[in-house]
């Protein structure tokens, strides 16, 4: 049920973004666990482990949760979702200013799954 000051465009967003956004913690779980594993097989995982492929990732992770978690305000009114994913988010945020190794690939492991809570938070309130 949309809010009367909701505008038209969070009314036409719908859950999809959500699941879709829970997707894709996923597949940054499954990159950071297959980096991990890559990493000690071979000394040169080389573009699996690439910066700019985390930070494109986080991109999109933002851009998801402003549109799923945001459509998530207008339609059931509730914050808590959007503030446990921006809480994920910011975990992962912070992730990428910690050096390659065991402290970045566990916070950003945590980020991703608070992140997706916050997904499925959200999902959950809508119906």
């Amino acid at each position: 049920m949309a809010t009367a000051f909701a505008p038209r465009f969070w009314e036409q967003v719908d859950s999809r973004f959500d699941r879709f956004a829970i997707g894709l913690s996923s597949l940054c779980l499954a990159h950071c666990v297959a980096s991990t594993v890559l990493l000690a097989l071979m000394s040169a995982a080389g573009a699996l482990l690439h910066p700019l492929i985390h930070e494109v990732g986080l991109a999109l992770a933002i851009v998801f949760g402003i549109i799923a978690l945001g459509r998530g305000i207008f339609m059931h009114g509730y914050m808590m979702p959007a503030a446990v994913g921006a809480f994920g988010l910011g975990m992962m945020a912070g992730a990428l200013t910690l050096p390659h190794g065991g402290q970045e690939i566990v916070w950003t492991l945590i980020g991703v799954s608070v992140l997706a809570l916050g997904h499925d938070l959200n999902r959950r309130a809508t119906y």
